[in-house]
């Protein structure tokens, strides 16, 4: 007697329709787990932008008054960026450490408050760096090691987790830096790096332009907030260079004044017609070097988060967010430095009262052809409106403009 079973199993035809349909399910969930990865990390960026909100409100209700954009120690003499072992003990940050630097004991970062606010010494060099440090502004120039670890730390609540940069030629990345308002003028204050007032003139001149929630190297508080802490913008986001030449990290000489007429514009020729978020090193562009900056790598946005001034630490409200870069001259004074962010199609901004907005790239702007609010010739008059619509208007801190609320 014989018997026979019937084996069942796949053939080959049907393992292979399986396969396809699984590869074709995969294809369709790629994305969107993709966007959910990227509504995570927003939301963790939202956060940690509240909970420098939150540090300043608790800054400001121990010292009645706000972080200050341009603190340290002036410059009188010694050496200001400690550039050698035995010129460590006078160095001096120049009044340039940014806002960031007196938040760390308020967000949970006591121990690097506690090495910036006392001498430190480097271990391996024997430097002795005295309370505040050295400045900044072009440590890797001069060093082919850290002998100053506190601004090299990168900090993680001053980190947006949508942004992919790390590491050299970043000295301690940040996505988080100051608004100073709606002008290119006197973006560095009236006070110098010493501590003086520059001059009469000069006092007059950031007094009508500064119009900020920061006004760098002076004192502030909430009660300067004459438009409303709801109303008026604190910070804003930003994202660190990847060495890539993208106009919203790398700055290009304007070859104008920008303040002027027309000077929001002046950079614009220099973009790579066929991608325009990048400048176009092949043709026109002109690249900003920052005199005293350091080297041309570190010369980038994001990469010094005790940096106050410039490409560093601010941000104006003039172009709409992510927008390009674009500089004066090869200096730290004046320029258009807008929000960006690797979010699409918006930055995130810090409002005073501490609520945290995403703002979208269409924002209403205004006249992006307008001079610049100003004491000088041509510029718009002390106490006018924004001329940037509704983005300028967040960006100023009494100009008593209606309507600039977002949701």
């Amino acid at each position: 007697m014989s018997s026979s079973r019937n084996r069942s199993a796949f053939t080959l035809v049907e393992l292979l329709v399986v396969i396809a349909i699984i590869g074709v399910l995969v294809g369709l969930l790629l994305p969107a787990v993709q966007a959910a990865r990227e509504a995570a990390r927003r939301m963790s960026c939202s956060n940690n932008f509240k909970q420098i909100g939150l540090a300043v409100h608790n800054y400001h209700s121990a010292y009645k008054q706000l972080p200050r954009q341009g603190t340290g120690t002036p410059n009188l003499g010694g050496q200001p960026d400690g550039q050698t072992v035995a010129g460590a003990p006078t160095a001096n940050s120049r009044l340039e450490l940014s806002w960031l630097v007196g938040l760390t004991p308020f967000i949970e970062q006591q121990a690097l408050w506690e090495q910036i606010s006392n001498p430190f010494q480097d271990v391996a060099s024997g430097a002795i760096f005295p309370p505040m440090g050295p400045g900044p502004r072009r440590w890797l120039a001069h060093h082919a090691v850290t002998l100053y670890d506190p601004w090299m730390t990168e900090v993680p609540g001053f980190r947006c987790p949508s942004d992919p940069g790390v590491g050299l030629p970043g000295q301690g990345r940040t996505n988080y830096i100051a608004c100073q308002g709606d002008s290119a003028e006197q973006i560095n204050g009236s006070i110098g790096d010493n501590g003086n007032v520059a001059s009469t003139q000069a006092a007059i001149n950031r007094q009508a332009s500064c119009r900020g929630f920061f006004v760098p190297r002076e004192k502030a508080a909430f009660r300067d907030v004459l438009d409303g802490l709801s109303n008026t913008i604190m910070a804003g986001e930003i994202i660190t260079d990847l060495g890539d030449n993208d106009t919203r990290s790398r700055g290009a000489l304007s070859g104008g004044n920008v303040r002027q007429p027309g000077g929001n514009l002046l950079c614009d020729i220099q973009r790579d017609p066929l991608r325009p978020q990048f400048w176009n090193v092949a043709g026109n562009y002109v690249p900003v070097l920052l005199q005293g900056g350091g080297t041309d790598p570190e010369q980038r946005r994001g990469l010094k988060w005790a940096m106050s001034r410039s490409i560093w630490g601010v941000f104006n409200t003039i172009l709409p967010p992510n927008g390009l870069i674009c500089m004066d001259s090869n200096n730290f004074n004046t320029g258009l430095l807008p929000a960006s962010s690797r979010h699409q199609g918006g930055v995130h901004v810090l409002m005073g009262d501490g609520a945290v907005k995403f703002v979208t790239d269409s924002i209403e702007t205004g006249n992006r052809s307008s001079a610049h609010v100003g004491t000088g010739a041509n510029l718009v008059p002390p106490g006018s409106q924004s001329p940037f619509g509704l983005w300028g208007a967040l960006g100023t801190r009494g100009a008593k403009e209606v309507d600039v609320t977002i949701e």
